[in-house]
């Protein structure tokens, strides 16, 4: 997505324009802002071609408005090239000559102001699209400021004064920058090279209109997320007239879902860390099944898409497009479940002193994530081997710096064997991790984020930032997909749960 990395509070240019310069309220937007607007192969032709068709033109319609209507916290990034990347040397080596070649022109006798006047030329346009079309008093101060016509004959007479143009411009972006920008435009004022200066004030005015759109995308976001569930809505019931069997696989889908919540449950793992994973015995279950609702079925049936097998071709047709997130999601599920085994692994052998101390454990996360990188490029259990050699490392430089006694021989053998296998599924560690995060997930759905991660299950404490992050992304994914796609989830599960039972699991949670 998208690199201005903070969400911020612009200030109002109303309020700048009476003087008052500093509140913390949001603000401004452009008024010409307009609202910005895998899958597998299927047996039958004219079924690859619908679902193609769907796919193809509402990813080309409304893919961006459909993103900024799941994520909340979406904003635009600026572009920022790696700077060993060819693209990003040659960006900087074009800059520093350009920035390189205005120095010369300032500091030849007579000075030559053209470039500069382009310069000053393209921050007027920036600052004027800043401002809100009833701003008309500032306005007139920056067309009056920054009268290039005026500037031309100064620069033929070799009088333009370009450190006060910038002094001038400094306090017009005091004026209109968001509270967030204050210390850049500070640290600015501070520079007296008028060539440094005026790179400095492009830097900013970058990060300025870049706050804007983003304050303008979270002014139109109810829009958007309303127009992106109406126009996807509309766009599948197209196709969906056009082909009556577009909802086979959706159906199967929920049917193999409300089937699993039919289905006893497993018993408990036989690890000695499963005490606080709360399932009851398969008699139980049987004795007292929880009677079925379309909220628990849909709930099912969206965590079994982590787990689904990328051989099986009857994905569900509803959630087409949101496959190759849900692929991202699985994975980053993925990882999660290895980084949480391989702290508990490591706490159990490391004790309550070093997993005590914060910094420790961003330390230990810190390089299980980098190792866990090799993982695109290498098996995982080859992968693993670094990670259990520097994990051991790093504990035992950890115990010795606060003078406590190494780990034995055996106890490291026992430490690195461990974490070594950490990534097989039949692991006890990572089959009990695995499950815990499917059960935070699906509280996620059920409960919400925030209430979720108040009673997190054991294990899951360390990498509470990271589950929150997940489960924020699955609940926006799903959230959206059944605003668009409920009114056909309602009829579908109006076959798989006799009324009865629906009327009765709703009359219970009311």
């Amino acid at each position: 997505m998208t690199d201005v990395e903070e969400n911020v509070h612009l200030k109002d240019p109303g309020d700048a324009e009476s003087g008052a310069c500093k509140p913390e309220t949001s603000g401004p937007t452009r008024e010409d802002m307009s609202s910005p607007k895998d899958h597998p192969s299927r047996r039958c032709t004219s079924y690859v071609l619908s679902v193609t068709g769907l796919i193809d033109t509402v990813n080309d319609v409304s893919k961006l408005s459909k993103e900024i209507g799941m994520n909340h916290d979406f904003h635009m990034e600026e572009k920022v090239l790696p700077p060993s990347s060819l693209e990003g040397r040659v960006k900087e080596t074009m800059h520093n000559a350009f920035w390189d070649h205005l120095e010369e022109q300032l500091l030849a006798t007579p000075p030559d102001f053209s470039c500069a006047l382009e310069l000053l030329k393209e921050i007027k346009e920036i600052l004027l699209s800043l401002l809100l079309p009833r701003q008309n008093r500032l306005r007139s101060e920056i067309e009056e400021g920054l009268d290039m016509n005026l500037l031309k004959q100064e620069a033929e007479h070799g009088a333009l004064d370009v450190p006060h143009l910038s002094k001038y411009i400094l306090n017009m972006m005091t004026l209109l920058c968001a509270p967030v920008r204050d210390e850049a435009v500070q640290k600015l004022e501070n520079i007296t090279d008028p060539v440094r200066l005026l790179r400095g004030i492009f830097q900013v005015l970058g990060l300025m209109k870049m706050d804007v759109v983003n304050y303008t995308i979270q002014s139109l976001q109810p829009q958007l997320q309303e127009h992106s569930i109406q126009y996807e809505r509309a766009k599948f019931q197209e196709l969906l007239n056009k082909q009556p069997s577009l909802l086979d696989h959706t159906t199967k889908w929920l049917t193999r879902a409300a089937a699993d919540l039919s289905t006893p449950p497993p018993s408990c793992p036989d690890t000695p860390d499963s005490s606080s994973v709360v399932c009851p015995s398969p008699s139980e279950a049987a004795n007292s099944p929880e009677p079925l609702s379309p909220k628990m079925v849909l709930s099912q049936g969206f965590l079994n898409l982590l787990l689904w097998d990328p051989e099986d071709e009857e994905f569900p047709e509803t959630l087409l497009m949101d496959r190759a997130q849900l692929q991202e999601l699985e994975a980053q599920l993925h990882q999660l479940t290895i980084l949480a085994s391989v702290l508990l692994v490591a706490s159990s052998f490391s004790g309550s002193v070093l997993f005590g101390s914060p910094q420790f454990v961003d330390k230990l996360k810190r390089i299980t994530k980098a190792l866990m990188e090799e993982f695109k490029s290498r098996p995982e259990e080859e992968a693993m081997l670094t990670v259990s050699e520097q994990v051991s490392q790093e504990i035992h430089r950890s115990l010795g710096n606060l003078g406590l006694a190494a780990l034995s021989s055996d106890n490291t053998a026992s430490l690195i064997g461990e974490l070594q296998n950490i990534t097989r599924k039949e692991n006890c560690v990572h089959s009990v991790i695995d499950q815990r995060i499917h059960l935070f997930l699906k509280c996620c759905l059920v409960l919400g984020v925030q209430r979720s991660l108040l009673d997190l299950p054991g294990g899951l404490t360390l990498i509470e930032a990271e589950l929150a992050e997940l489960g924020q992304k699955f609940v926006n994914l799903t959230h959206h997909n059944q605003q668009v796609f409920g009114p056909y989830y309602t009829e579908i599960l109006k076959t798989l749960i006799p009324p009865a039972q629906a009327l009765e699991t709703e009359l219970g949670s009311l």
